[in-house]
């Protein structure tokens, strides 16, 4: 069953599933769509759906109140709030507590928690009521088009529990929105019209109803009360009523503008209109000129089209024709307000994005970042208002303090991301205009997956090729494909089982372990009962001190009675003890147990280090750091973070002098357990730097206040425990993230020490001690570089008689069938001399004599050997050298290239290096035989 076969089923039963109180008490009625059947309630008679109606309130608002964006949240907020309802902050747009999901895609995405694919609701407040901003990439084309498609934009979530204390169900609902557009926006009950729909995700699924005004869908209720799918299902145990309603188009039916962007973004455009070239197309009194009504008209009709196809230059000329107007001037007219809308959408989107810690990047939901940056790059560009994307980040800033004030905390960070990215943009400039310029002179027509891969590859976007005129218009799917390509949504993540177990054990019929570790970690030797043994070398115990896999750390070594356990993991509530060989005990017995203390002492305190070097580069680096993944081991420790750039060596030294700082301040390591949604209002979501938790009891890890994250592993008491912490070495992995690996505590002053050692050798070696041996190292560098130039000058000063003397001692090789077809052969092993000897000898040598193939082989300290081949003119007509020098690196165990003129290689098995002389001799005889050359 599909969703419109599930519409079907609802709507056979409408008195049950969509008939409310409010239906009957004011005659609305119940009609069917002439175009598409749906049924839909409104007072008047209509003929079809609120789906096929043009814009009818653009120029001719139904309400005599103008509200602004901002006027229109304090208006809703009131209303709810006097209505019972809790007003809760919005939820960050980067959708921590879903591993599902990149971003917050809608406002009952705050309160769903997903577990064994099984969805759960959790409400801060019952009813209650967010203005959450919401991200989706889905319909990037539409962005600036249709008056109305956003990459973000502010869903009010109106959420209630109907069967807990304060709920309500679909008569209460329906009431409240209703009197919401009608006693607080001023609308007419006559303009309003209920659709039916339903609505189906994240495991559960309802009825809803959509309201529309004048052909505008204002809000959707959607009574969430099944739960599975809709073969099989079955009543939730609490409904949930989930009404999103946009407020940029709440705002936008008070106002009618041209589009909702000019009321959405109306402090930013008058900005904008007053200083640049760009006329107000609808100013504040509402006067239109002949321009604004072409824009008015333009884009009441523009969205009812697009929803029957998605090709927009189609739907553009199929409109000038309508408004009897030249497509040339329309496109005039419309495409700089549309350039323009796209700008400010998708620089609020990165705003929000960037302020709640995701970074514009290559994979990810940071693509979709990158994407919409580099767009907004070109528009800008193209527009040539000399706007910068700092600028506009501050207008949204002061615009939206009224409603989220907390954005003004990252105007610095939001800058300098926005800065290093655009700057990486503008340095591929020179690459995209020779590739432009590629394509012109190649008269190339780009089909969508050339423009995918230009982009890819390139970073041309097609909005550069049309302002160059090299594509007629951006295709109707193109920035939705690339979307595509980077999904917004995440694979669940599972838990790793490294173990092959039979199909008939069910772990599910065996008592769950008994987490000692949890307990008291101190615990370390313990008495367990054998519950289970799995292929003679798993055993299930009742209970267990080992620390299974999990987190990124790794598990616990130690004994059970006699045999050695290597290895613990934790399926669901059962830990598994891998042993070393066959377990002889039996199950049913009671045996001792032993952790190996100094492995465990090692792994936990790498794991506390991991806690103190996240938050330590976040406050170096910038809020946008977060734990990407983490890896903690009893030798070292790796954790990789979310960031732009690579660290530099003054990053790296500062992030280690504030970790280090945290041991000595000897801070208290706190482990409480909270209830999940007590977790996430008391510390917020940067709780979840670990990754989601699937459990509603939360084990929360908080260090001296200063990082606080729902973690299972184990930790030190205090911080002053761990003694010291040394970064080892930093690397960007990827874009976006970067690692930092380090140790600590004794494994951290082990690796002081051997760094001194190696301070010493190197001082002893250089005949000097350690406070000199800076400058003593620099000396000797400055004399080694005039040693060098010494050597070059004698080289150079021998290298004509070496080069008449290996020409000299050159072998005439002949073919047996061609006394015309010959040439010189050169071989030299050399442990004395250098590459650099050979490579002016060899080169050389062939301008000289054009018949002559030169090979040297260099011995470097016995242990491995440079390939250098040199080919003159005449000679790789019948060798390459490149071939032959990748032929002689084979025979070495390596590998070698170059050109057919000068190839190279190398390799480090030397045991047959006598032999090659022959083996090539040979090899040479039979290219100068081979006559189909």
């Amino acid at each position: 069953m599909d969703k419109s076969e599930l519409l079907s089923l609802f709507s056979s039963d409408y008195e049950k599933y969509y008939k409310v109180s409010l239906f009957e008490k004011l005659g609305f009625i119940r009609q069917s769509c002439s175009i598409c059947s749906r049924f839909f309630w409104a007072i008047p008679q209509r003929s079809i759906c609120p789906d096929h109606e043009n814009y009818t309130f653009i120029g001719n608002p139904p309400t005599s109140k103008r509200l602004s964006y901002t006027q229109s949240w304090e208006k809703i907020r009131d209303y709810f709030k006097e209505n019972g309802h809790t007003i809760v902050n919005r939820y960050p747009v980067v959708c921590r507590w879903r591993d599902d999901l990149y971003y917050t895609i809608a406002s009952i995405v705050d309160f769903q928690r997903v577990a064994d694919n099984k969805v759960m609701f959790e409400l801060p407040g019952n009813p209650l009521v967010v203005p959450q901003m919401c991200l989706r990439f889905n319909d990037i084309e539409n962005v600036g088009v249709t008056g109305r498609h956003y990459t973000s934009f502010c869903m009010v979530g109106q959420t209630c529990d109907a069967d807990s204390e304060g709920g309500y169900w679909k008569d209460r609902c329906i009431e409240l929105d209703f009197g919401l557009l009608v006693d607080i926006f001023g609308i007419s009950p006559a303009e309003i019209t209920f659709v039916e729909d339903v609505w189906i995700g994240a495991g559960a699924f309802g009825s809803s109803l959509e309201y529309f005004v004048r052909g505008l869908e204002l809000g959707n209720a959607v009574f969430t009360e099944f739960e599975g799918n809709e073969k099989n299902h079955r009543v939730l145990k609490n409904k949930i009523i989930d009404m999103g309603a946009g407020l940029e188009r709440l705002s936008w039916i008070t106002n009618g503008t041209p589009t909702s962007y000019d009321c959405t973004f109306e402090p930013i455009l008058k900005r904008i209109y007053d200083t640049s070239g760009i006329d107000n197309p609808f100013s504040s009194n509402g006067n239109y000129n002949l321009q604004s009504k072409i824009l008015s008209d333009y884009f009441s009709r523009i969205s009812a089209k697009l929803e029957s196809t998605s090709d927009i230059l189609q739907v553009k000329k199929q409109l000038a024709q309508e408004l009897s107007i030249d497509f040339e001037k329309l496109q005039k007219i419309v495409v700089p307000y549309e350039s323009l809308y796209t700008i400010i959408d998708h620089t609020r989107t990165l705003v929000f994005a960037i302020s709640d810690g995701s970074l514009p990047s290559n994979v990810g939901g940071g693509y979709n970042l990158r994407v919409i940056l580099r767009r907004t790059l070109s528009l800008l560009k193209q527009l040539g208002l000399g706007l910068k994307v700092g600028d506009i980040v501050d207008m949204h800033l002061d615009q939206l303090q009224p409603l989220y004030s907390e954005l003004m905390d990252y105007r610095n960070d939001i800058h300098e991301v926005l800065e290093i990215e655009s700057k990486r943009f503008l340095e591929t400039q020179e690459r995209i205009v020779a590739i432009s310029t590629k394509i012109r002179k190649g008269k190339t027509i780009l089909s969508l997956d050339d423009l995918i891969r230009l982009y890819e590859s390139d970073g041309v976007t097609p909005d550069y090729l049309v302002e160059n005129a090299l594509l007629e218009s951006v295709p109707a799917n193109f920035y939705t494909r690339l979307s595509e390509l980077h999904s917004t949504s995440r694979s669940e993540k599972r838990d790793k089982n490294e173990f092959k177990l039979d199909d008939n054990v069910d772990l599910d019929k065996i008592t769950g372990t008994k987490l000692l570790y949890y307990d008291d970690p101190s615990i370390l030797s313990f008495d367990a009962k054998i519950l289970r043994i799995i292929n003679k070398n798993l055993i299930i115990l009742d209970r267990t001190a080992f620390y299974p896999r999990g987190g990124g750390q790794e598990p616990d070594f130690g004994y059970i009675g006699a045999h050695k356990v290597d290895n613990v993991v934790k399926i669901k509530d059962k830990v598994l003890h891998h042993v070393i060989g066959t377990f002889e005990q039996k199950e049913g017995d009671i045996i001792n147990c032993v952790v190996e203390k100094d492995r465990r002492l090692s792994i936990t305190k790498n794991h506390t280090a991991t806690h103190i070097i996240n938050h330590a580069s976040k406050s170096v680096l910038g809020s946008w750091v977060w734990q990407n993944s983490a890896y903690k081991d009893e030798t070292y420790a790796r954790l990789d973070i979310t960031h732009h750039s690579a660290l530099s060596r003054d990053e790296m030294q500062e992030i280690e002098r504030k970790a280090n700082d945290i041991i000595r301040r000897n801070l208290p390591v706190l482990i409480n357990f909270y209830a999940r949604g007590v977790a996430e209002q008391n510390y917020s979501f940067r709780i979840y730097q670990g990754g989601v938790v699937p459990s509603n009891d939360v084990r929360i890890v908080n260090i001296g206040g200063l990082d606080i994250e729902a973690c299972g592993g184990t930790h030190v008491f205090n911080t002053g425990e761990l003694g010291l912490i040394k970064i080892i070495k930093t690397e960007r992995i990827q874009d976006g993230v970067v690692r930092i690996e380090f140790v600590a505590g004794a494994n951290a002053l082990n690796r002081v020490q051997a760094q001194d050692d190696q301070i010493q050798y190197i001082a002893n070696k250089l005949g000097t001690n350690r406070e000199k041996v800076l400058d003593t190292f620099s000396k000797n560098m400055d004399d080694l570089d005039k040693s060098k130039k010494k050597i070059k000058s004698l080289i150079r000063s021998i290298s004509n008689s070496t080069v008449e003397q290996t020409i000299k001692d050159s072998v005439v090789l002949k073919s047996e069938s061609d006394a015309n077809r010959f040439l010189n052969y050169y071989f030299k092993i050399d442990e004395e001399l250098d590459d650099q000897f050979h490579l002016l000898v060899g080169q050389n040598s062939v301008e000289r004599n054009p018949d002559l193939v030169y090979v040297s082989i260099v011995i470097v300290e016995s242990k491995s050997a440079k390939v250098i081949v040199f080919c003159g003119k005449n000679a790789l007509k019948i060798m390459k050298a490149n071939v032959l020098a990748n032929h002689i690196s084979k025979m070495l165990g390596g590998s070698g290239g170059g050109t057919p003129n000068f190839g190279q290689g190398g390799g480090t098995i030397l045991e047959n290096r006598q032999d090659l002389e022959n083996m090539l001799k040979k090899s040479l005889l039979e290219k100068l035989n081979d006559l189909n050359e």
